[in-house]
């Protein structure tokens, strides 16, 4: 079985424009990386014409989906029937993305069937990590 999920998303861009535009996006989870969610946008999709992939809590995804959370750079909330809200703030502004519930559930329900809630810290390699830190301090 792998350790790394990814699933594709159809999201819908908030622009100023009366009409929300659909782009592709990628969500990721990785084992190895327990408590972090991964979702990425293609080059087309962003402001800087670069893939751009954001890094946020599994936790803040899972909480989001009932009522607002998140207060640094990625919020979530609900928005709506069958509708979650992802906010991307950066220096070079806010990206704002409608995602369907339904998609997220299913992501968050097959991380937790690889890493259950609660047991982490089973799949950190703190060795390992402490390793890397040590590594550049030579």
């Amino acid at each position: 079985m792998s350790n790394v999920i990814e699933q594709p998303v159809q999201a819908r861009l908030v622009a100023s424009k009366p009409q929300m535009e659909r782009v592709p996006a990628a969500l990721r989870y990785d084992a190895a990386d327990p408590f972090a969610v991964y979702m990425a946008f293609p080059a087309h999709a962003t402001l800087e014409g670069t893939d751009v992939s954001w890094v946020f809590a599994r936790e803040l995804l899972e909480a989001g989906l009932e009522a607002p959370a998140g207060l640094g750079d990625v919020r979530v909330r609900p928005y709506g029937y069958d509708r979650t809200v992802l906010e991307f703030h950066a220096s070079e502004g806010i990206a704002v993305v409608h995602v369907r519930t339904s998609e997220l559930r299913r992501f968050l329900r097959r991380t937790w069937l690889l890493v259950p809630a609660g047991h982490e810290h089973h799949f950190l390699d703190v060795d390992q990590d402490v390793v890397e830190l040590l590594r550049d301090a030579c």
